[in-house]
C-alpha cells in the first residue's frame, strides 16, 4: 500500500511543482500579476512550491525501501520523472493548449522503456 500512497503523493506534489514552475507564464495574462516585479513572482512560486515539498518529501520517505517502502532510490527517481512529464504534458495541453505531436509520443515511449529497464531487471 505504501507504493500506491507514494505514487499518489508524487502526482499531487508534481501538480504543485508544475504550477510553481510554469503557472506564472499563464498568470502573466492578468494585469495585476504582470505588474509584479520578478521577486514577487518568485515569492509566489516559492509559496506554491512549499506544498510540493510537503507532499514530495513524505512520498519519498514512505516509498524508499530503506524506510520499509517498495522502491529503490533509482526507482523512486524514475517514477518521479515519469510523473513529472505526465503532469507537465497534461498541464501543457489543458492550460496552454499545446498539441501533442509524434515526437512527444516517441519520447513518451522512451520513458516507458526507462521504467521497464529500471524495474524489469532487479
Amino acid at each position: 500500500m505504501n507504493g500506491l500512497y507514494t505514487i499518489l503523493l508524487l502526482i499531487a506534489s508534481n501538480v504543485f511543482m508544475t504550477l510553481a514552475w510554469y503557472g506564472h507564464l499563464k498568470m502573466a495574462e492578468f494585469s495585476w500579476f504582470k505588474a509584479l516585479p520578478l521577486i514577487g513572482v518568485i515569492a509566489i512560486s516559492w509559496a506554491i512550491a512549499f506544498f510540493e515539498y510537503c507532499l514530495q518529501v513524505p512520498a519519498n520517505r514512505m516509498g524508499f525501501i530503506g524506510n520499509g517502502g517498495p522502491f529503490t532510490l533509482v526507482q523512486l527517481k524514475v517514477i518521479q520523472e515519469v510523473i513529472t512529464l505526465l503532469v507537465f504534458v497534461a498541464f501543457s495541453v489543458i492550460v496552454f493548449h499545446v498539441q501533442v505531436r509524434w515526437n512527444h509520443m516517441f519520447a513518451a515511449a522512451c520513458l516507458v522503456a526507462a521504467v521497464y529497464f529500471v524495474f524489469g531487471f532487479n
